[in-house]
């Protein structure tokens, strides 16, 4: 054999073989540390990629599952109103019922149909007053949009018509018209009713005009006060989407709507009143009164149609929750029985590495025996 003292190639190896044990084991140990076999990308680079979709889908379901319980519970809150209102429907057939018959008074059906004045009031506050986050649900502007009819406003202070909000509108069917002249006073006017509102000067604000449930807030580009005279808008009604899955689909959405029940669309869509004063009219009453009922019932079903919608949709959500981090889980949660294996085995090779490399560097030491 020879023998080198200058390049010791016998350690050199053991030197290499001890790297790669030490580096192995190192990796080991971040593995059996983190409990993740993907901690970087060079650990698997197709898996990470993988492993990040379906965490930020997780993350996406969650949030889904959220809007679905959020949802429900906005559809509970509206059919505990649809539930009074169905109860005072209930007491005016009873009172209806009661002045129908010959044995009654004029005072007596007097008291009967103040009564039931009281109650169609209540009715109509209980439709305006339902609401969940600061949304009537049940006074028929659920999912109400302003319908700009002007073609410049975008350029003159309204962004654009979802700036314009008429949650709160007390007549839907209405025309909206604003009324800007020269100086500090800017009005709204619905066709019967007018609010007129001081304004700050020109610029970004918000105007609220209260009396008519619209809230319009302007940007810098209303610079004149003149800009917005003459604009108009309308109020359309459509269902509102709930977004339940992780994509830009519409099988990831779930439109709602819920009907208007104030007295104005309690008669099959058309008005509602009951008046008692009479035999003939607490008779005919009966008819309104039974109309209103099933128009009622007809829309706490289709509210309870969609509440079971919307449970099987939490209930999807959370099977596609637990199957999608069972599928993460493969691909880079760490088999802690495999890793520990493997560390075992990671730490017994650099030892006797680092064991070999001491033999190896004695082997120049035979060089002296030469020299003596």
């Amino acid at each position: 054999m020879s023998l080198r003292i200058n390049n010791n190639i016998a350690a050199f190896n053991a030197h290499r073989s001890l790297s790669k044990s030490d580096e192995m084991l190192s990796r080991s140990l971040e593995k059996l540390s983190s409990g993740f076999k993907i901690n970087r990308a060079g650990d698997d680079a197709a898996g990470l990629a993988i492993s990040e979709s379906l965490r930020a889908n997780i993350l996406s379901f969650r949030k889904a599952a959220d809007n679905t319980a959020q949802a429900s519970a906005l559809l509970q809150i509206a059919e505990g109103g649809a539930n009074q209102v169905g109860n005072i429907l209930q007491r005016l057939k009873e009172l209806a019922t009661q002045a129908s018959s010959a044995n009654l008074g004029s005072s007596d059906r007097t008291k009967l149909d103040d009564e039931a004045t009281q109650l169609e009031q209540e009715i109509n506050r209980i439709a305006q007053s339902t609401k969940y986050s600061g949304t009537a649900l049940i006074n028929g502007n659920f999912g109400a949009t302003a319908s700009l009819g002007a073609t410049t406003y975008t350029s003159n202070g309204i962004a654009s018509a979802a700036k314009v909000d008429v949650s709160g509108v007390v007549d839907t069917s209405a025309r909206y018209t604003i009324t800007d002249a020269s100086g500090t006073s800017i009005s709204l006017w619905n066709g019967s009713i007018t609010q007129t509102l001081t304004l700050s000067g020109t610029g970004a604000q918000t105007l609220n005009f209260s009396a008519l449930g619209v809230k319009i807030t302007l940007d810098s580009t209303y610079d004149t006060s003149t800009d917005l005279d003459g604009v108009y808008f309308t109020v359309a009604t459509s269902a509102q989407n709930f977004q339940v899955g992780t994509t830009n689909s519409g099988n990831d959405r779930i439109s709602l709507s819920i009907g208007d029940l104030r007295t104005a669309a309690l008669k099959d869509g058309a008005s509602f009143d009951v008046t008692l004063t009479s035999m003939e009219s607490a008779q005919s009453a009966l008819n309104d009164i039974d109309t209103a009922i099933s128009y009622v019932a007809t829309k706490r079903g289709d509210i309870g149609a969609k509440q079971n919608r919307l449970q099987f949709a939490t209930d999807n959500l959370a099977s596609s929750i637990e199957n999608t981090i069972a599928a993460d889980s493969i691909i880079r949660d760490a088999d802690m029985a495999f890793e520990m294996t493997t560390f075992t085995k990671n730490q017994v090779l650099l030892q006797a590495g680092n064991a070999m490399l001491a033999q190896a560097n004695m082997a120049p030491e035979m060089v002296l025996k030469l020299l003596r």
